[in-house]
């Protein structure tokens, strides 16, 4: 069996929650990129080529939305994994998310960031390593 290290991308503009997520995720062996705003976000995508995003709705520069909805326009996007990872809940999320191939959606306040790790190595099919 492979042991593929996964490209994650965490966009968020929480310079604390950015940071303990990074850090989390790097300790469990996942190669981790960030961007704090949706521009950032949406070049980051294109180069660094994640396998699975953390995006956040509200961005400044350009919402999640906005950003996702650019990055599964290109070839390059339509395949990658997504997680919504918001405080926005899912009764006022904007309804064009329901269109963009989104993996699951979180509400940031519900989960632990080592909630946030088993739910990433599910979305991407990868036993959690003990």
């Amino acid at each position: 069996m492979g042991s593929k290290r996964y490209n994650v991308l965490i966009v968020e503009d929480d310079q604390a929650l950015q940071y303990l997520y990074k850090l989390k995720l790097e300790r469990e062996g996942f190669n981790v990129s960030t961007a704090d705003n949706g521009n950032d976000g949406f070049k980051l995508s294109k180069s660094f080529a994640p396998d699975i995003m953390l995006i956040d709705i509200l961005l400044p520069e350009m919402d999640g939305t906005e950003m996702l909805q650019k990055i599964r326009s290109n070839d390059w996007g339509s395949n990658i994994r997504v997680i919504i990872l918001t405080n926005v809940s899912k009764d006022e999320a904007p309804q064009a998310l329901r269109l963009l191939n989104i993996d699951r959606y979180i509400v940031k306040a519900h989960y632990t960031p080592a909630q946030i790790v088993d739910i990433i190595y599910s979305v991407v099919g990868r036993d959690k390593k003990h």
